[in-house]
């Protein structure tokens, strides 16, 4: 992945809370134990895609929410996957990847911001 890439754009996240940076921190510090991508995995494996689609639309939905940008890219491209019948597991890998540098890019925004 590029060095210039996105993963959390704290002024875009902040703006969406109608400029409120306490809130964000505090909506980012939830995010960090709320999303569990294991789900996805093991719908798929179970041949549950529909199951494994609403998760992907709700890590989707969540990234949008808080401008989690390679977050939101990530799980976009897998849930057109599963919404096609066909998921890539390479995808999942690159989302699961994406999510965890996600979650150090939270901390290093949460740390630098306060709370």
């Amino acid at each position: 992945m590029a060095d210039d890439t996105v993963y959390v754009n704290f002024q875009e996240g902040v703006k969406r809370l109608m400029n409120n940076a306490n809130l964000y921190i505090k909506l980012l510090g939830k995010f960090k134990n709320d999303i569990n991508l294991s789900e996805i995995e093991e719908a798929i494996a179970a041949g549950d895609l529909e199951k494994a689609q609403a998760v992907a639309h709700t890590v989707k939905g969540i990234a949008a929410n808080l401008s989690l940008t390679e977050l939101f890219n990530a799980s976009l491209k897998l849930e057109t996957q599963i919404k096609a019948g066909n998921p890539d597991p390479e995808q999942v890998e690159i989302l699961k990847t994406v999510y965890e540098t996600t979650l150090q890019e939270v901390e290093k925004v949460i740390a630098k911001n306060g709370q």
